[in-house]
């Protein structure tokens, strides 16, 4: 999968997150075409809560170990 994300709380303002068959992740500034369009998403991160709102996938909401604020406008690709 990867991920074109717009918004604040990333190392950068507008960022393309690829994941590897053997699920590591790689970052990387700016848009990695092409975009395979599979969903659009938005994701708020308040503290150790997130919520994610899917195109596909519908309402999520999940926990993680670290505190952070995030607000995020993405893009789910085939790679």
């Amino acid at each position: 999968m990867k991920y074109i994300e717009f918004g604040f709380g990333n190392t950068w303002l507008m960022r393309t997150e690829i994941e590897q068959p053997d699920g590591t992740e790689v970052e990387v500034q700016g848009i990695v075409r092409p975009i395979i369009f599979r969903s659009f998403y938005i994701r708020v991160w308040i503290g150790t809560t997130v919520w994610i709102a899917d195109s596909r996938e519908g309402f999520k909401r999940g926990t993680k170990t670290t505190k952070q604020f995030k607000i995020i406008f993405g893009i789910r690709s085939e790679l």
